[in-house]
């Protein structure tokens, strides 16, 4: 064997090694991306909220947001559904029902129980926030094509699934 050259065994090794590496950059590469992303969305969201009010916290209109897109919603469930605890929704719930945004509403089959739901003005703001200048990301992807939308949807939704 000439010294330096790699044995068929050494090129097998390397050949196993190169796809993690391959894998691990795209990694780095998907994560760099999403954490731009992540800030637009936060940055996005923080003038959102501003728009609306100016006591608004970020984290009121992603409830906001969340309850407008799913309908009248126990506080449970969007806990549930934002990963945060249910005290974290009734702080929030309360300060956007003073602004007239949100409204309870009596479950009909568990008169005990209450749904959160979005109010005309709250739509009416939404609205407002889609046309205005904090919608960042709705702009960025209003010229993509709607199957690259999908497929973009498709493949976050793979992501965010556990």
């Amino acid at each position: 064997m000439i010294q330096g050259t790699p044995t068929a065994s050494t090129h097998t090794d390397e050949r196993e090694h190169a796809p993690g590496a391959e894998s691990a950059t795209a990694i780095a590469e998907v994560e760099e991306q999403l954490s731009v992303l992540a800030g637009l969305i936060r940055a996005s969201m923080r003038d959102a909220a501003l728009f609306i009010d100016a006591s608004l916290q970020p984290f009121a209109f992603k409830l906001l947001r969340h309850i407008e897109r799913y309908g009248p919603t126990h506080s449970s469930a969007v806990a549930a559904a934002l990963y945060v605890d249910k005290s974290v929704i009734s702080r929030q719930a309360k300060q956007l029902c003073e602004l007239g945004l949100v409204r309870t509403e009596v479950d009909p089959d568990d008169g005990r129980a209450r749904f959160l739901a979005v109010t005309d003005l709250a739509r009416a703001k939404l609205d407002a926030v889609r046309n205005g200048e904090t919608a960042i990301v709705h702009k960025r992807l209003s010229d993509w094509p709607t199957d690259d939308l999908h497929q973009l949807a498709t493949l976050l939704a793979q992501l965010n699934t556990p």
